[in-house]
């Protein structure tokens, strides 16, 4: 991904930017749902109890998930092919952590499809848009 003189168009440093920002936040969150024992103590009874129940495996997936996010959201701003990679393995952890979520829990029964799916669906299309960027970047 080229401008004028070998160097990236400035949109490509945005895009780059937003989706690193998008990775910290899921980093922050995976903080605030696994590691943070005063942030799950203050969550309603259902989600504090969700979350501590989880099984440690599926816990480990989000941890990788987020984790490849951020270094594909580092290599994508240090132009490294290897952002699609680091994506991709973000985008199948992710898929894997809220299919278990939404099909081997109550989630759903309890709080609805809308409010249980809303946001993994979104997750999900910021993974495959994450994707498709390192892969235009990386392309050009």
């Amino acid at each position: 991904m080229r401008g004028q003189f070998g160097k990236p168009p400035v949109w490509f440093w945005i895009v780059g930017v937003v989706l690193l920002l998008w990775a910290c936040m899921g980093l922050f969150a995976f903080y605030s749902q696994v590691l943070d024992s005063a942030a799950i103590a203050a969550l309603p009874d259902y989600d504090r109890r969700m979350l501590t129940s989880l099984p440690m495996w599926l816990k480990a997936v989000y941890a990788i998930a987020v984790l490849s996010a951020t270094l594909g959201g580092v290599l994508l701003l240090a132009r490294s092919a290897l952002a699609r990679q680091a994506y991709l393995v973000s985008l199948l952890s992710v898929i894997v952590q809220f299919g278990y979520t939404l099909g081997a829990t109550d989630l759903i029964a309890v709080k609805g499809l809308v409010a249980a799916a809303g946001f993994p669906v979104f997750i999900i299309a910021m993974g495959v848009v994450e994707l498709w960027f390192a892969r235009l970047a990386t392309g050009r």
